[in-house]
């Protein structure tokens, strides 16, 4: 969002907020987010944005928010010269026609001269004046903050890297600013987030934004206002997710994907976003896949798959692992949710105070009906539970509300010995009459039920059967059924048909791990119990604990009638997305 006095330009900025940008434009290469971009990547991203230099290109207008070092701003200006050279231009003209064609916003002072130098450079070899080059590089370039600078009127084509900023590096006066101005900063966003808000409000009809960034928007939470945005008023032409493959000069962790976004004409028709996944791909192929994604038809084995209708409110985009999403939606066409095949998904107690709530369960001194045996990820070993012999301390009553400390001496000596540590704690001081409650209620019944137990992060698909011993910790996700048994569920959920459904959903942590939160395992689809067949029944139970997981897979691909190319599918891709430890990778 741009304001009234932004055309007043930067110096009459309030000094607070002017010092802010100063701060944040003095930070190092890695504070301030500059990751820099791979010809290769360049060249795809101006293709599938429709700069190139068979088009009237002097007659369009393109913007580089965050241009660095020049890794697209030059390669643009390059296309640009081409194509008006090819219109009849000459560089006695070239100072009044081009003045409009190009924006460049660089907010780090020395990359702005470096790169202001080297554009003139540019003009001056194609054959402007040193004049007329110095004006027209000062006409294009902006040395200001791209999230605040004035720019005047709307572009045909923006492309870039947005700085992969989070907001803890941002001075507190310019986030604060930020968030005044752009409504897509949320939660956790980081600030590549505001640069796609502002790109998209400055394209024009028909206009081309085309990123490389990381990812996580796509699926997590704080992408959300940025995915509604996206779903009410453009179209996701083309997603490449990079995931493997070498895109900038330095390494990141962050996985990369290129996001190209159009502002449809009024009245035009919304077209199929056009999908890839660059696995096995070395940069040198992107251009070639852009072509590829370009044509007017798909080519058979380009790799590049048509998806309907990806941007739908701030619901995850299903953007990675293409080759699997036509599967993956006629599955939820016709199966229910996990949830709605009558199984109930939950996380583990969290208590705030750990160090107080949990230890050893046979030394926690407080009457035995105020302590519960707690089973925590590390102790799921080969499949099977390994007790560390923990406990925790349950505060409540089986009615929900908070036990007396009247009535149990022990756990009143106990609590009242641990009392500062306790009520430092957020939800004490949120509740200060039930101050010594956990974050989460306990439901001691819990303990008792049979439930799969599933760890959080996790290289493979990680589930163990507890036949009601054990209540568990946070860092746990527990699947209870009143209709499937849990045992022939225990398969379906270790099969590569749920890593598909979680993989598609969640983002991925560092080191590739996987995240299987309530919120992913509750999109996986199942048939309803009853609806499979006992013989089928009786094999998946057998197979609860089974170590070769292409066994596992023929069970569960029977079950969800995979063809035998949509099994292979499922098994590939399973195998690319999850980190098997070496010792494992024998039974596998």
């Amino acid at each position: 969002m741009e304001l009234l006095f932004d055309r007043l330009g930067p110096e009459q900025r309030h000094p607070e907020l002017a010092d802010a940008v100063r701060r944040l434009a003095e930070n190092n290469e890695t504070e301030r987010g500059a990751v820099f971009t791979r010809a290769e990547v360049v060249a795809a991203i101006l293709h599938l944005t429709g700069y190139t230099p068979n088009r009237p290109l002097h007659r369009l207008r393109l913007l580089e928010p965050s241009f660095g070092n020049g890794d697209f701003l030059l390669p643009a200006i390059d296309h640009l010269l081409e194509a008006y050279t090819r219109a009849a231009g000459s560089p006695a003209s070239a100072r009044d026609d081009l003045k409009a064609a190009l924006r460049g916003v660089e907010l780090h002072k020395a990359s702005f001269e470096r790169t202001a130098l080297k554009v003139r450079d540019r003009l001056t070899a194609w054959g402007l004046n040193a004049q007329d080059a110095s004006a027209l590089a000062r006409q294009w370039l902006i040395c200001d903050d791209f999230l605040l600078t004035h720019l005047e009127g709307s572009f045909d084509v923006i492309v870039g890297n947005p700085p992969y900023v989070r907001q803890e590096r941002v001075p507190a006066a310019l986030l604060s600013e930020y968030r005044r101005r752009y409504w897509t900063i949320y939660d956790r966003a980081d600030l590549y987030v505001p640069f796609f808000e502002r790109g998209l409000d400055l394209l024009a009809p028909g206009g081309m934004l085309g990123f490389i960034c990381a990812n996580r928007w796509t699926k997590n939470r704080y992408g959300g206002p940025l995915r509604e945005k996206i779903a009410r008023g453009f179209r996701l032409a083309f997603y490449i997710d990079l995931d493997g493959l070498d895109a900038f000069h330095s390494e990141v962790i962050a996985y990369p994907a290129i996001t190209v976004i159009e502002r449809p004409c009024p009245g035009e028709s919304v077209r199929p976003t056009r999908m890839a996944q660059a696995a096995g791909m070395t940069a040198e192929d992107l251009p070639r896949l852009a072509r590829a994604m370009t044509k007017p038809a798909v080519p058979p084995g380009s790799g590049v798959v048509e998806i309907a209708e990806v941007a739908n409110g701030r619901n995850p985009w299903l953007v990675g692992n293409v080759e699997a999403l036509p599967l993956l939606r006629e599955l939820e066409s016709r199966l229910p949710t996990l949830e709605d095949a009558g199984c109930k998904v939950g996380i583990g107690v969290a208590t705030g105070a750990d160090s107080v709530f949990i230890g050893d369960f046979d030394q926690l001194p407080v009457e035995e009906s105020r302590k519960l045996p707690l089973v925590m990820a590390g102790d799921l070993k080969g499949g099977r539970i390994d007790w560390s012999g923990h406990g925790i301390i349950n505060p409540f009553n089986p009615d929900g509300t908070l036990a007396s400390l009247d009535d149990y001496p022990l756990f009143r000596a106990y609590i009242e010995a641990h009392r500062s540590a306790i009520r430092r704690r957020h939800v004490a001081r949120k509740n200060p009459s039930g101050w010594y409650r956990t974050i989460d209620r306990i439901y001691p019944e819990l303990t008792g039920t049979p439930k799969l137990l599933i760890p959080d992060i996790k290289g493979t698909a990680t589930v163990v059967y507890d036949e009601g011993r054990y209540y568990p910790h946070h860092n746990l996700y527990y699947v209870t059924s009143a209709t499937w048994n849990l045992r022939a569920l225990q398969t379906v959920l270790r099969s590569s048909v749920s890593v598909m459904f979680v993989a598609a959903y969640c983002t991925r942590m560092a080191g590739g791990f996987l995240r299987f939160q309530a919120q992913y395992l509750r999109r996986i689809r199942v048939p309803q119990w009853e609806d499979v067949p006992k013989i089928l029944r009786s094999r998946l139970v057998e197979l609860a604990e089974e170590p070769n997981r292409a066994t596992v897979d023929a069970a569960v691909f029977e079950l969800y009638a995979l063809s035998p190319n949509e099994a292979d599918i499922v098994a590939r891709l399973a195998e690319r997305v999850q980190i098997v430890p070496k010792k494992e990778r024998a039974t596998t």
